[in-house]
């Protein structure tokens, strides 16, 4: 059985695929790109079907963050012309996520820059989960505020928030060279917080840091550890100002490749389409989609994205349908765990899911697994002649301006 064979196989029992599986995938050629493609889709089918969850980020509090991660424009030091503005009021942060309602999304993400949020912070946000909640039913909340403090979970699952996004971005080994005044292991510790308290645990990755595909393995199978219920991938958006401006690492086949890896990771896992997606992916953003079930609508923290009716229309002509808040996302084995899951092991019985499985068939030109020296050494990122820095574009509407958001 070659490789494909083995991971999709893998992908529709919930087996941990092997290391050496997992940086064969980084490792195939643009002629075996789309057997990759199509085999990573069949588990995402197998376990969401054609559905895309749509999530609408808000950022209640934008720059002047003191912490240093190096890809952040709104790090310390930074001097991206981003957006920079205090806290939104509850009845504006409401006002911001119904534009991402209204548009289909089924999912509302809060996010605030800095290190953490104060008592008063978990506050301003638990007023306005209330605001949200009140005006659109049905919608899930997920809140992204940083390291958390002693209680601060548990207060946001009083307030209603369903979910605490915490990505944990590199691997460990790779995580002091992207930032100094917190470490990996901070990250993690917020995650299992989350989890503690009944929040649902989102936690993903930044791809094209200038990290080996090592690194990126090594940072995927933390999360499967980690066991959260979505993964997000996110690909560098390298803003002048920023440490990493000039890091042009990826290309859309090697995006492809690496959603295609966390799929196969994490099959039935909620894979989430992030920022960078429109810079990195470009007109191969349809491909992504038979990879990952969930993507962001519109506009991002501090940068334009695609037009959210580009977005809708992009997901019809693809063939998929957007997930409504009438259907539960995750299969039923994990949304049945009260909030906890992930991509981990299954530890007993399969159990039923809305998709009927399949029995796996060979695909058509597929490489057998590599040693792990083969696989990380096979293929380089590309360089900067396939950089579209025209593409990197400042948000300047939508939450904190008085311009309409681009859902």
């Amino acid at each position: 059985m070659d490789l494909l064979d083995t991971l999709v196989a893998k992908g529709l029992s919930r087996e941990l695929p092997t290391r050496e599986e997992a940086l064969a995938v980084l490792a195939t050629t643009d002629d075996e790109l789309l057997d990759v493609v199509a085999a990573a889709g069949r588990v995402r089918r197998h376990w969401f079907g054609r559905r895309v969850k749509l999530n609408y980020l808000v950022n209640l509090k934008s720059g002047l963050c003191p912490e240093d991660c190096s890809y952040c424009s709104q790090r310390l030091g930074s001097t991206a012309g981003i957006l920079k503005y205090t806290w939104l009021k509850p009845e504006e942060a409401a006002e911001a996520a119904a534009a991402g309602v209204a548009g289909g999304a089924k999912r509302v993400c809060l996010v605030a820059s800095g290190r953490g949020p104060t008592d008063r912070d978990i506050d301003r946000v638990a007023d306005t989960i209330a605001a949200i909640k009140g005006q659109s039913e049905g919608v899930e909340v997920c809140a992204c505020l940083g390291l958390l403090s002693d209680n601060q979970a548990e207060r946001l699952r009083a307030a209603g928030a369903d979910a605490y996004n915490h990505n944990l971005n590199t691997s460990g080994d790779n995580y002091a060279d992207i930032c100094t005044t917190h470490d990996f292991q901070d990250r993690v510790d917020t995650v299992q917080q989350a989890q503690a308290a009944g929040l649902s645990a989102c936690s993903g990755l930044i791809a094209g840091m200038g990290e080996s595909d090592a690194d990126l393995v090594d940072v995927v199978f933390a999360l499967r550890d980690l066991d959260p219920d979505s993964v997000p991938v996110n690909f560098l958006i390298p803003f002048e100002g920023t440490p990493l401006a000039k890091e042009w690492n990826l290309t859309p086949q090697r995006c492809l490749r690496i959603l295609a890896m966390v799929r196969f990771v994490c099959p039935d896992v909620e894979v989430r389409l992030a920022g960078g997606r429109e810079v990195h992916l470009r007109t191969l953003q349809p491909l992504a989609l038979h990879l990952a079930n969930s993507v962001f609508l519109g506009d991002y923290l501090t940068s334009e994205g695609q037009a959210g009716q580009a977005d809708l229309d992009m997901i019809a002509d693809a063939g998929f349908e957007v997930e409504g808040t009438d259907r539960t996302t995750l299969p039923q084995h994990r949304s049945a765990a009260a909030g906890h899951g992930g991509c981990g092991p299954c530890g007993g019985e399969e159990a039923s899911c809305a998709t009927t499985a399949t029995t796996a068939t060979t695909a058509t030109t597929a490489t057998e697994p590599a040693t792990e020296t083969e696989a990380e050494q096979a293929l380089e990122p590309a360089g900067t002649g396939a950089a579209r820095t025209d593409l990197v574009q400042v948000r300047r509407r939508g939450a904190g301006t008085d311009l309409p958001p681009n859902a």
